[in-house]
């Protein structure tokens, strides 16, 4: 099944500096272990503001909350997960009934 995540970087409560290079390469070391697991499939940035969409396969909700929880900027506070959404199959491709 796959889930679709929105998240954002807590810029409010955190200055600049707080995200350090360090902090992030981790993140980006974090994410490219779930890539390569399979769980995670595809990552965007967003363009209106720092944060990301990101689309999962994974067998639960659950799952993919314990990834997000997992990444560092989560651990630290630092990013806030706006929603996982269950996506579901586009029936407008299929036969029609």
């Amino acid at each position: 099944m796959q889930f679709l995540s929105l998240s954002r970087r807590r810029t409010d409560a955190f200055p600049p500096e707080a995200f350090t290079p360090e902090l992030i390469a981790r993140e980006a070391q974090y994410v490219r272990g779930l890539y390569a697991a399979g769980i995670l499939r595809q990552i965007w940035r967003r363009g209106d503001q720092p944060g990301a969409s990101i689309l999962w396969e994974s067998t639960s909700q659950d799952e993919v909350r314990a990834a997000l929880e997992g990444l560092p900027l989560s651990q630290a506070g630092m990013l806030e997960i706006l929603f996982v959404v269950p996506l579901e199959p586009y029936p407008g491709f299929g036969p029609v009934k």
